[in-house]
């Protein structure tokens, strides 16, 4: 499992998420999934201290949610 944070803007709206996904594409696809209609890219640089997590949170999600 991997940890990215990924950048959702919708017009003057931005906010990031931090998401737990198998693969970068299934984070990708995850945050453009609950955020329909919105541009949703991954932020670079990528973290490489926190890039590989642990198995706990199943099949991935949410970490945090914060303004950009």
């Amino acid at each position: 499992m991997i940890k990215i944070s990924i950048e959702v803007r919708s017009s003057a709206a931005r906010f990031k998420v931090a998401l737990v996904a198998e693969s970068i594409e299934g984070a990708l696809e995850m945050a453009k999934r609950y955020n329909p209609g919105k541009e949703c890219k991954v932020v670079f640089p990528i973290d490489p201290e926190s890039f590989f997590v642990g198995d706990d949170f199943g099949r991935g999600g949410v970490v945090v949610k914060r303004a950009a």
